[in-house]
């Protein structure tokens, strides 16, 4: 009977990558910014990212770092926005102009550039948030009040997103 424990567990593995388990960012974790302006990323983070990923800025006062795969395809439906209107043109510059490759060390740390610290407001706390197709880089006293903010209108947050089927 020990045969087929091993075919349970390859459809389990099968079935966690039909369902993106493996790929997905959630949770939040909390890192320091060290003097090198290098931060950690959560290890549960760093297969799905590969060697490098896209940091660039992000809305609300975060940065969003992409896998290169996902950054490809928004990159794409940036790049397919009409140049004629003046919100494309201003989006595509904050995205693609703000963004950077980067690779992470040997102890799956990143460097953040002085311009996207500054966008940012990032100081040495941190708070690192999993979005599930990326993941969001915040000062940690702007995430706190964000996060209070929408936690206090989580139930009027669900009624209007249940008009998109959500």
């Amino acid at each position: 009977m020990d045969y087929n424990r091993g075919k349970v567990e390859y459809c389990g593995k099968l079935w966690g990558k039909v369902l993106n388990f493996v790929d997905m960012f959630i949770g939040e974790y909390r890192y320091l910014i060290d003097e090198k302006k290098r931060i950690s990323i959560p290890v549960k983070f760093r297969k799905a990212l590969g060697k490098r990923a896209i940091l660039t800025r992000g809305l609300d006062g975060c940065l969003f770092l992409y896998p290169e795969q996902e950054w490809e395809n928004l990159a794409q439906k940036l790049g397919s926005l009409p140049l004629g209107k003046a919100d494309a043109r201003g989006f595509m510059r904050i995205m693609l102009a703000g963004a950077m490759e980067v690779s992470f060390d040997n102890l799956g740390r990143i460097l953040i550039p002085d311009y996207l610290k500054k966008y940012a407001n990032l100081s040495k706390k941190t708070v690192i948030v999993g979005l599930y197709d990326h993941i969001e880089i915040w000062n940690e006293d702007r995430w706190e009040k964000y996060r209070s903010k929408a936690e206090s209108e989580v139930g009027d947050i669900a009624e209007r997103l249940s008009d998109l089927g959500v």
